[in-house]
C-alpha cells in the first residue's frame, strides 16, 4: 500500500507513459472508446424503454383491442363477405371461456372512426365532438386521469343510464369560461343535455381518445343512438404472464365460434395487439443493452490488449533502467507492482473519460428529444452497471499487465547493465 502512495512511483509512471505519448494517447483511446459505445448504447435502450413506458403509463401493457370486420370465407351456409356485429353478451362469453382475461369492456363511439360526431353545445358555444360510450372497467385498463373535483364514469350510472358525462380538456375550454368549474354544469349532446361529472386529462396515447372527447354510460350511448346490443370493439387487458399472442388467437377462435364463422376465417375480426407490440420493443432494447455489452467489452479488450502491448514496449525500453532498479535491491514484487499499476492506471483513466464522453452524449439526445413525439426519454445507465463495467476494466487492466510485468521481473540485473 505504501508502494501505491511513493510519490517516486508515480514519477516513474508518468515519466514511461510521457516518453511515448503518442503511443499511450492512440491506445487509451481504444479503450476509452469500448466503454464510450458502451455507455451510449445501453443509456440508449434505456432511452427507449423508459420512453415507451412513459408513452403507455396509462394503458395496460398487456392490452388487446379487437372488433368485427366481414367474413372471407363461406361458412354453415353462410356466403362470404357477411357482416359480422359485436354484442355485449360476447364479452361475457371471451371472459368466461378465455381464463387469461383479466378485464374486459365492449366500447361503442360515434365521430371515431368516420361518421358524425356529435355536436355540443352549451350556450352559444358549440362544436363536434367525438362521443365513447364507455364501462367503468375502462379505466383500469386505460387510466383516466380526472381532475380533484370530477370523477370518471361509476356503475349507478350504468344502471340506471344517468345522462351524465366526462368531457376532455379541450372541450372544456371550448365550451366553458376560463374560470368556470364545469363540474355539475350540463352541455348538450345531439339535443339531450347531459351534466358534466369530470374533466378528464388524456396523454397523447390514450388509445383512440384525444382531449377533445366527450365519455358517457355505454348503457346512455346505447338509449341515445339506438345501438342495441352492438358493440364497436372490445378493450381488452390480459394478466401480466399471459401469452398475449395466443390469448389473441383465443379470443378470435372464440368469437368465431360464437358468430359461426369459418375457424380459418383471418379477415372476420381485426385486432390491434399493444401488449404483442410492447413485448417486440422491450425485446429489441433488451437486445441493444445486450449488444452494447458485447460490443463495449470486445472494444474494451481490445485496448487493454494494446495498453499491454505498450507496456512490453516500454519495459523493452527501459531494461536498463529496470536492471539498475533491481541492482539498487528493488524487489521483484515491488517492480511488478510498478508495470501493474501503469496498466491499471491507463485503464481506468481511459474508462473515466469513455464514460463523461458518454454522458455528454446521452445528455445530448435527451435534449434533443425532450420535445418530440418519439417515445423517448431519460437515456441512463444504472450506476452499478458503471462501476462494474469500471471493475471489469480494472481486472482487465491487471490482468494484461502481469505478462509485460513478468517480462520485467524476468530481467537479470547483471544482462540489463550490459544493454547500450
Amino acid at each position: 500500500m505504501q508502494f501505491l502512495f511513493d510519490k517516486n512511483t508515480w514519477q516513474e509512471i508518468f515519466g514511461s507513459i510521457g516518453k511515448n505519448k503518442t503511443r499511450t494517447i492512440i491506445t487509451v483511446i481504444g479503450v476509452l472508446w469500448g466503454i464510450f459505445i458502451y455507455i451510449v448504447l445501453a443509456g440508449a435502450s434505456k432511452g427507449l424503454d423508459n420512453g415507451f413506458e412513459r408513452n403507455f403509463e396509462t394503458v395496460a401493457k398487456n392490452s388487446i383491442f379487437t372488433w368485427s370486420q366481414s367474413t372471407s370465407m363461406p361458412y354453415a351456409g353462410y356466403k362470404t363477405g357477411r357482416r359480422l356485429n359485436l354484442k355485449v353478451q360476447d364479452a361475457i362469453t371471451l371472459q368466461n371461456r378465455v381464463p387469461e382475461i383479466e378485464y374486459i369492456a365492449p366500447v361503442n363511439t360515434k365521430g371515431v372512426f368516420g361518421g358524425q360526431s356529435a355536436l355540443g353545445v352549451r350556450g352559444l358555444k358549440s362544436n363536434s365532438y367525438p362521443v365513447y360510450g364507455y364501462f367503468p372497467v375502462i379505466a383500469k385498463m386505460a387510466t383516466q386521469r380526472i381532475y380533484d373535483n370530477g370523477r370518471f364514469i361509476n356503475d349507478e350510472d350504468i344502471i340506471q343510464a344517468r345522462k351524465v358525462c366526462v368531457i376532455g380538456e379541450r372541450t372544456e375550454q371550448e365550451l366553458f369560461e376560463k374560470d368556470e368549474d364545469p363540474i355539475g354544469s350540463y352541455v348538450r349532446l345531439d339535443g339531450i343535455y347531459f351534466q358534466v361529472v369530470g374533466v378528464a386529462k388524456l396523454t397523447q396515447n390514450t388509445p383512440f381518445a384525444t382531449d377533445g372527447d366527450i365519455f358517457i354510460p355505454f348503457s346512455t350511448f346505447k338509449k341515445l343512438y339506438n345501438t342495441g346490443d352492438n358493440a364497436q370493439y372490445f378493450t381488452i387487458a390480459a394478466y401480466d404472464d399471459a401469452d398475449v399472442v395466443q390469448v389473441e388467437k383465443d379470443i378470435k377462435s372464440v368469437l368465431k365460434s360464437i358468430h359461426s364463422v369459418h375457424p380459418d376465417d383471418e379477415r372476420a375480426f381485426g385486432a390491434f395487439n399493444l401488449g404483442e407490440i410492447f413485448g417486440k420493443i422491450m425485446g429489441f432494447a433488451n437486445g441493444l443493452t445486450f449488444v452494447s455489452l458485447i460490443v463495449g467489452l470486445a472494444t474494451i479488450l481490445a485496448g487493454v490488449i494494446g495498453i499491454g502491448n505498450i507496456l512490453l514496449i516500454s519495459v523493452k525500453e527501459r531494461t536498463k533502467e529496470l536492471g539498475i532498479r533491481r541492482a539498487l535491491g528493488a524487489t521483484p514484487r515491488e517492480v511488478r507492482s510498478l508495470i501493474i499499476l501503469e496498466s491499471v492506471f491507463l485503464t481506468v483513466i481511459a474508462g473515466v473519460i469513455g464514460i463523461i464522453m458518454g454522458a455528454g452524449v446521452l445528455n445530448l439526445i435527451n435534449n434533443l428529444t425532450q420535445d418530440s413525439d418519439f417515445p423517448y426519454t431519460n437515456p441512463t445507465v444504472p450506476i452499478p452497471l458503471v462501476i462494474g463495467a469500471l471493475l471489469v476494466m480494472v481486472i482487465l487492466g491487471t490482468l494484461i499487465g502481469l505478462i509485460p510485468a513478468q517480462r520485467a521481473v524476468s530481467i537479470k540485473p547483471i544482462d540489463a547493465l550490459r544493454e547500450e
